[in-house]
């Protein structure tokens, strides 16, 4: 034992160097006297010491100001500036305020919650997780520093070990390593980025766009908690007719009209009246609740058109619900939109109590359904006024950069899941246009994204087939710049309901109608390999027809089931098998069978495009109520204008001096304009101003009360395909948004022409296409 002690200790003795010429404490270890001082790049240093301290958030909200509101243009919550008091104290120390740390934190912590998609309000669930961006951000630093490119388990792992949060508003961790990356700004220089334009295409069904729904106290759109199902409690059915309501509600009061301003004629002036600020007048709404106790004077109500119980026709907001009586009523502008129970409409009238009217049942059952005693006579009836959708997003004032200036709106919000536009808006820009720049590939033509639109294909009848065969040989011959990326082809692709078993429009007989559509598709294998290709059901199609039978059906409803597709999907696999790409980056041909309604976006947030099958038209003149005033004079009974009623006597003089006439879109009604064009501006004008593709009651439309949502038209998208079989095709562009009309493939009456709609993407204009075969 003492020969080994003396062996090993010879060598440690011999590799002592002057520097170490104190001897050590334990000779037999080798332990030194003292600790030896950490050379500068020793491994042993790995993080700098942080002393933690317990900071107030009233304390550091004056840096959270400065940072997050007048740099970034974002407000904070409490809770959310308690969390981000807690985080400092404990990272950053005492070196918060001197060394400027907490400063530089923050700004990280606003950079990525914009990144990630938050909303203009940093909180949970406002698009984005703060916890989540915390975690991540606290492997990255170091003495209270954030080091670039430093991460560690903890924060790589996070997406892994926890719940994000919803796949709509939620972070992955791609996202999360994205907006905190140094790079994020130029991230589009990602070398596997691909930059050809079909790559940016996406086809989002109605059962995967988020359920937002408006908060009223908040003022801002939240998302569903709870899980949908298609046996919701009954208080769902309400929820849909209030978050209709709140929404036109809010962005009636957004409208200038709706505002109190100062000055007079447009200019910005103040005058002394009485020691207080003269200002404009604006119209003011009234709840129904609030009539009481105010016979014979005016008003202007919003609510929605209904039934009431009894029978009668009635107006119902949040408070309540009054008869209404619009015989003598107009609607403004005239001839200009329908109106049928299930809308929200503008009436301004007289309200008159129930024991000021003589000789009327109407106002009498005070308190059935929630009414109030008496009746309101409407002198004008309009629909609420539209918002454009720069306005709705507050992107109608950009910078010269393109960025995106604080104007309001909602354009933090991500109504479609796939980015909001001030979060994604600038970067799908700068990629829109390197796709379109090597779409163009150095010649002088502009680059254009071109969509192709068909409606009521009966692949039953025969004709179809050659008039497709017309369309697809004209595009085949075309180069491939000046083809559509995206062919949208919607249904009733029956001309009889598909009831299963029975007829000739069974199960087995459908599946031969899209047989003989995958052999007509074979014929262009060059089309099926460079275009997409999106397949929208109508009320026809199944297996929803199976139990409506070829009536409305319920809305929003799920694509054609795979049963049907197998044969057409394989003539996608065979042209893709069998082409030679000049270009690795393109993606390969595809059919999507989405549901309807449906979207499809171009670079995200960029362009919106809703597509709804339906024939609208159709049944908005079934149940749009006829006033007074559409019956011709010849028509009228001179017994019911007795003019001892001084109430109505009072709404006519009311009507001569209409306030809502100036809320409504008044268009010239010329001899020339043909009668189709007023008839389709008609139908663009009252789907539009409802902001819902369904303004029907439950019992003309049956709507799934949980994904009501996807019904909505707010913001207004850049295109709306409404391809509506009973109306004429049009393209009319209403307040910024291009809606279109392709019609029917084959015309009624004429079997030798076919009509379809070509839209161009970048320009937001579609025409409308006519070819003989």
């Amino acid at each position: 034992m003492e020969e080994t002690s003396s062996t090993a200790r010879a060598p440690d003795a011999r590799q002592r160097t002057a520097s170490d010429s104190i001897p050590s404490s334990s000779p037999g270890f080798g332990t030194p006297a003292r600790p030896f001082k950490p050379r500068r790049h020793s491994p042993l240093v790995t993080k700098a010491s942080i002393l933690p301290i317990l900071l107030p958030p009233s304390t550091l909200r004056p840096v959270a100001f400065r940072t997050f509101t007048r740099k970034h243009n974002l407000t904070i919550s409490s809770t959310a500036l308690q969390t981000l008091a807690t985080f400092v104290g404990k990272n950053c120390g005492t070196g918060w305020r001197e060394e400027g740390l907490a400063e530089r934190v923050l700004d990280e912590v606003a950079k990525a919650w914009k990144k990630a998609g938050g909303g203009v309000i940093v909180e949970e669930g406002k698009g984005a997780s703060l916890k989540d961006i915390l975690h991540t951000l606290e492997g990255s630093m170091s003495g209270g520093r954030i080091i670039s490119g430093k991460s560690s388990d903890r924060g790589t792992n996070i997406a892994s070990d926890r719940n994000v949060g919803d796949a709509s508003v939620g972070l992955s961790r791609n996202s999360l390593q994205l907006a905190l990356s140094p790079s994020s700004e130029d991230n589009e220089e990602d070398p596997d980025l691909s930059f050809h334009p079909r790559s940016w295409i996406k086809a989002i069904g109605a059962f995967d766009i988020p359920r937002l729904a408006y908060n009223v106290g908040k003022k801002y759109f939240e998302t569903a908690k709870l899980k949908p199902t298609l046996l919701p409690p009954s208080f769902h059915k309400t929820n849909l007719f209030r978050d209709r309501y709140n929404l036109v509600h809010q962005r009636l009061l957004r409208n200038e009209s709706f505002q109190t301003s100062f000055g007079t004629s447009g200019v910005p002036s103040l005058r002394r009246s009485a020691s207080t600020f003269a200002t404009q007048q604006c119209y003011k709404l009234t709840q129904i609740a609030n009539l009481l106790g105010r016979s014979g004077t005016s008003h202007l109500l919003l609510g929605l058109l209904s039934i009431s119980p009894t029978g009668d026709l009635s107006l119902t907001d949040l408070t309540g619900s009054v008869a209404l009586d619009l015989d003598h009523a107009r609607i403004v502008p005239e001839d200009g939109a329908w109106f049928t129970p299930g809308m929200i409409v503008l009436v301004e009238g007289v309200y008159e109590e129930g024991d000021n009217i003589s000789g009327s049942t109407i106002g009498g059952n005070s308190g059935v359904g929630g009414a109030i005693g008496g009746r309101f006579i409407g002198a004008s009836i309009c629909g609420p006024p539209c918002e454009r959708r720069d306005v709705s997003l507050g992107t109608g004032s950009q910078q010269s950069t393109g960025d995106i200036s604080s104007s309001g709106g909602f354009g933090w919000v991500d109504f479609l899941g796939v980015g909001s536009e001030r979060a994604q808006g600038s970067r799908m820009r700068k990629i829109e246009a390197k796709c379109l720049k090597s779409k163009q590939g150095g010649t002088g033509t502009p680059a254009r994204l071109k969509v192709a639109i068909m409606s009521e294909i009966s692949l039953d009848d025969m004709k179809t087939f050659d008039a497709l065969r017309k369309i697809f040989g004209l595009y085949n011959s075309l180069p491939l710049d000046e083809r559509p990326v995206v062919y949208v082809m919607m249904g009733n692709f029956a001309q009889t309901a598909v009831i299963n078993g029975s007829g000739r429009s069974g199960s087995v007989e459908y599946k031969e109608y899209f047989d003989s559509l995958a052999l007509t598709l074979s014929d262009f294998p060059s089309i099926l390999q460079h275009s997409t290709f999106i397949f929208v059901p109508g009320d026809k199609d199944p297996w929803a027809s199976t139990f409506s039978a070829g009536a409305a059906s319920t809305i929003p409803r799920r694509g054609i089931p795979e049963l049907f597709t197998s044969r057409v999907k394989r003539a996608f696999a065979t042209a893709n098998s069998g082409s030679e790409r000049s270009h690795s980056t393109e993606p390969v041909g595809e059919a999507i069978w989405s549901s309807n309604p449906s979207r499809l976006t171009f670079f995200g947030p960029l362009h919106d495009i809703a597509i709804f099958r339906d024939d609208i038209s159709g049944r908005l003149r079934r149940n749009a109520v006829i006033l007074r005033s559409e019956i011709p004079e010849s028509d009228f009974d001179t017994e019911m204008l007795d003019a001892s009623n001084s109430s109505l006597a009072n709404a006519s003089s009311t009507a001569s001096e209409n306030p809502i006439e100036p809320l409504a879109e008044r268009r010239s009604t010329g001899l020339d304009t043909p009668p189709n064009m007023l008839m389709a501006r008609k139908l663009v004008k009252t789907v539009l101003d409802q902001g819902t593709m369904s303004p029907f009651p439950l019992s003309v439309r049956p709507v799934l009360w949980d994904h009501a949502s996807a019904l909505q038209l707010y913001p207004l998208p850049t295109a709306f395909v409404l391809a509506d079989a009973e109306a004429p095709p049009c393209c009319i562009t209403y307040e910024g948004c291009h809606v279109m009309n392709p019609g029917r493939l084959i015309p009624e009456g004429d079997l030798s022409t076919v009509k379809w709609v070509e839209y161009d993407v970048l320009k937001n204009r579609g025409r409308v296409r006519e070819e003989h075969y």
